[in-house]
């Protein structure tokens, strides 16, 4: 079975660029197949990852209920469910190192509930291939309550340098608590920290009685490569994002 590694945090915190330079480590440090999973309706992993998005989960869903309310020819005789599965496995995308699967906007109005079942499902049933799975999950803390983020090796709850986003990092950690989610360990990390508010923001986080593991600096190499629309993950090795989060996943030995 796959080492999970999930993402958490409210929005604006920089929680998919440290998934992309999650799945970064995995690719350089294990060297392993890692498979990464978009699992916010906002996709926009893909876009940190450098690759092209050619299908989603909720856009496959919308297809396939079109196929049964229009009574539509299945390929084969297959039913429903197998003609989905097959959709599903057509629908990861591959690339060097890595394959990614998007949940995306289903395009009817309402709940994304069973988008979000579907991609549980299928993470389940992928993870059975790869050695590491890395899930960018969507803002907020509602993944959480409807129990998206399931069994979970390490939960990284990624908080911006502000006072409202340290609270919302203790109402995650809480919240996994309460629910007695399946997560091994769990690491909190204050992203785009600079020199004058990280101590003070710190000293916060210790106050409500949260534990740290990482301060983030801001990184203009970010910016940079955003600006010219260049992969995050393909920051180098000394940019300071880089180092701060690879050395936070160092220290928590990583099989």
């Amino acid at each position: 079975m796959a080492y999970v590694i999930a993402l958490a945090g409210k929005g604006g915190t920089g929680k998919t660029s440290i998934a992309s330079l999650t799945v970064k480590y995995i690719m350089e440090k294990r060297k392993k197949p890692v498979l990464a999973v978009d699992a916010d309706s906002n996709s926009c992993l893909n876009e940190a990852l450098g690759v092209p998005i050619h299908a989603t989960i909720g856009g496959l869903r919308e297809d396939a209920l079109e196929k049964i309310r229009g009574g539509g020819d299945r390929p084969g005789g297959m039913s429903m469910e197998q003609l989905f599965d097959y959709q599903v496995s057509q629908s990861v995308i591959e690339a060097k190192g890595f394959d990614l699967m998007v949940m995306g906007r289903p395009e009817g109005p309402g709940c994304y509930c069973a988008a979000n079942n579907i991609i549980r499902k299928y993470t389940d049933k992928l993870s059975e291939t790869y050695d590491y799975v890395v899930i960018d999950n969507e803002a907020g803390m509602e993944h959480l309550s409807r129990r998206t983020t399931h069994k979970v090796d390490l939960l990284l709850i990624v908080s911006d340098p502000s006072v409202r986003g340290v609270k919302t990092a203790e109402r995650i950690q809480n919240l996994v608590k309460e629910l007695n989610l399946d997560v091994a360990a769990n690491a909190i990390i204050i992203n785009r920290v600079s020199d004058k508010d990280g101590a003070e923001l710190k000293k916060y986080a210790e106050g409500l009685g949260l534990t740290v593991a990482a301060m983030i600096p801001q990184d203009q190499n970010i910016f940079d490569y955003d600006l010219q629309g260049r992969a995050i993950c393909e920051l180098p090795s000394d940019s300071p994002a880089v180092a701060g989060l690879f050395g936070l996943l160092d220290s928590y030995n990583i099989p």
